[in-house]
């Protein structure tokens, strides 16, 4: 299976709300990190529980993978994703952004699959207060300096 063609099945099972179909697009081991969730816990149960957490705050989701990358056993691909808040707070909103997918790929299938967009750009049309964005904010700085990778750039 080519990456494009998973990835249209990816997008095929956001959008329906599929999770055993967005499963079907991960290794047995698989792990899906999402930029706003956090890795989902490794396996097909991890990846189904990954796409609830989506429909528990929106619908109406739309998802269009493009420039999509691959060598060997990593995969790359830029998208568009927007869907509808079902938040009290933020009124119906329509939130659409951009952002880069990367992927380790194994046996055809996505064995690790994380994402990079500006959180601000989403959050922004959710009309939260502005200390609630300042605290989703910190959250995820900190969690990021907290990570290995991170060590040599926190250091003063």
């Amino acid at each position: 299976m080519t990456l494009k063609t998973l990835l249209t099945a990816f997008a095929a099972a956001v959008e329906k709300g599929d999770g055993n179909a967005l499963a079907d697009c991960f290794t047995a081991d698989g792990i899906y990190d999402d930029y706003f969730f956090g890795p989902s816990k490794p396996g097909r149960d991890g990846i189904v529980e990954m796409l609830a957490h989506f429909y528990e705050g929106g619908k109406d989701f739309r998802w269009d993978f493009f420039d999509i990358a691959e060598a060997g056993p990593l995969g790359y691909a830029s998208y568009r994703f927007s869907y509808t808040s079902i938040l009290p707070e933020a009124k119906g909103a329509r939130v659409a952004f951009e952002g880069i997918s990367r992927m380790t790929l194994a046996d055809g299938r996505i064995q690790h699959y994380a994402e990079v967009f500006d959180r601000s750009i989403a959050l922004s049309q959710l009309d939260f207060a502005p200390e609630r964005l300042k605290k989703i904010a910190l959250k995820y700085a900190n969690r990021l300096k907290e990570t290995p990778a991170m060590a040599r750039h926190v250091k003063t």
